[in-house]
């Protein structure tokens, strides 16, 4: 174990070396006070620009890359995602009450919980969900795991878009199926579903599609008529639709998310089963509380039916995801407010001041998707991927050259399917003042290529 995971948690509170602000590799600005950002609003408005240092914490985002790199060689964290942000005063105030009654044992799922998750899509989405309907899981993935081995036999194919999010893979292998990638069409910058490709790839051995909707990493928000598209493709040829919603709350300005379970042919809805959770829009993931649901009663009962499916929840998770649906509105809108101004930042940033460097803002989720590929080209990583141990791709080798000469962790393209070579994925939830530092190394260390 790490130094740093033994560390007394009281010191992540304190300074802990954090860098930010644009500047030489390595200049440092002051952290937050002791409690790290406001807790409460300030004038009406949540700080979600403080620093917020989470070193010391077991994050798998800072800490387990400081214990691979080294603490000198990761300034700011931009890989797993999650945020960096404090999360909503209301969800600590309800841990604090179901922590203050000093019993953990089994637990029956209010029907509190439920009415928060019925209430939230329909206020914000125009979503009816049936609360009979709704089963509860751990996390998407484990949704998703149960409902694979419930309709796809070992061997049989798995659909799925690409570059895509590189979970699904692990997913698909789990259940000893394979993975059939239909990769998107990059046009003008913009990823497009190519329907004659998808439906080209379905044969008697696929059962089910995997659909992210909003897509990572491309940040795509699928339109209504994509999603009917894409959904009569699979209902004609009977191939289930598994549609990962996670990121649903998120989407910048101009755009607008449809849940695949609000189309308005009622038999492309039954063909499917929606995943939903609190981890992604109120930073929650280790929470583990997820949920997912459909309209078609034969689906959920195969799911249970075939005993793939346990409904295990977290005591906590159901507290922190109940206060999150009722009380934190106003939070996630503000954060959805400054996230989208950072997403700005980065696409002007990147444009005038980072050599080798492309990115298209996203629809949706916090994540930009930067084609590095004339970087990577500069910086001489084919040669650097052939020469290096253990076969690396020359994404990895790049994200590892970040790593060295920026002080940076993203994710390379290549962990994301066909279409991801050229590319990494950089996490922008966490304060501008990192995500500027971030790119300013990046920028420096490329010019100097």
């Amino acid at each position: 174990m790490s130094k740093l995971s033994r560390l007394d948690r009281r010191t992540f509170l304190r300074s802990t070396g954090m860098t930010a602000v644009a500047g030489a590799v390595g200049s440092t600005v002051p952290l937050a006070a002791e409690a790290g950002g406001a807790a409460q609003p300030q004038g009406g408005r949540y700080d979600f620009d403080t620093i917020y240092s989470r070193i010391g914490t077991d994050s798998s985002k800072w800490d387990a890359q400081i214990a691979r790199y080294g603490r000198d060689k990761i300034e700011v964290g931009m890989g797993t995602a999650d945020q960096d942000f404090r999360i909503a005063p209301a969800i600590t105030r309800a841990l604090r009450e179901r922590v203050g009654h000093e019993n953990f044992g089994y637990l029956s799922i209010p029907a509190s919980y439920k009415e928060s998750i019925v209430d939230w899509n329909k206020r914000r989405y125009g979503l009816d969900i049936d609360p009979d309907t709704i089963r509860h899981a751990p996390g998407v993935h484990s949704g998703i795991i149960s409902t694979l081995r419930a309709f796809c036999p070992p061997g049989s194919k798995v659909l799925m878009q690409t570059p895509g999010y590189n979970g699904f893979y692990t997913d698909i292998r789990v259940v000893g199926c394979v993975a059939e990638e239909s990769p998107l069409r990059l046009v003008n910058g913009r990823y497009q579903m190519d329907f004659e490709d998808l439906e080209r790839r379905i044969d008697h051995d696929t059962h089910a599609f995997i659909l992210c909707n909003p897509h990572n990493p491309t940040g795509n928000v699928w339109s209504r008529d994509d999603l009917m598209t894409l959904g009569e493709i699979c209902a004609r040829r009977r191939v289930v639709v598994l549609a990962d919603e996670i990121h649903c709350d998120f989407v910048t300005k101009g755009h607008g998310y449809t849940p695949f379970a609000s189309l308005d042919d009622e038999a492309i809805v039954r063909n499917s089963v929606t995943y939903k959770s609190v981890s992604k829009s109120f930073n929650l993931s280790m929470m583990k509380c997820a949920y997912q649901f459909s309209t078609n009663p034969d689906y959920l009962d195969r799911i249970e039916g075939a005993g793939q499916h346990r409904q295990a929840m977290n005591t906590l998770g159901i507290a922190a995801a109940e206060a999150a649906y009722n009380e934190c509105e106003e939070w996630l809108d503000q954060l959805l407010e400054y996230i989208d101004g950072t997403l700005d930042f980065v696409d002007a940033y990147v444009r005038s001041h980072v050599p080798g460097v492309e990115t298209v803002k996203p629809e949706g989720t916090y994540l930009a998707w930067l084609d590095v590929g004339k970087a990577m080209e500069a910086a001489g990583m084919q040669r650097a991927a052939a020469a290096a141990e253990g076969n690396p791709t020359p994404e990895q080798a790049f994200q590892r050259w970040l790593v060295d000469h920026a002080h940076i962790h993203l994710n390379p393209g290549s962990s994301y399917g066909l279409g991801g070579a050229g590319r990494m994925r950089m996490n922008t939830a966490t304060s501008r003042q990192l995500v500027e530092r971030a790119l300013g190394n990046m920028a420096q260390a490329l010019a100097a290529v």
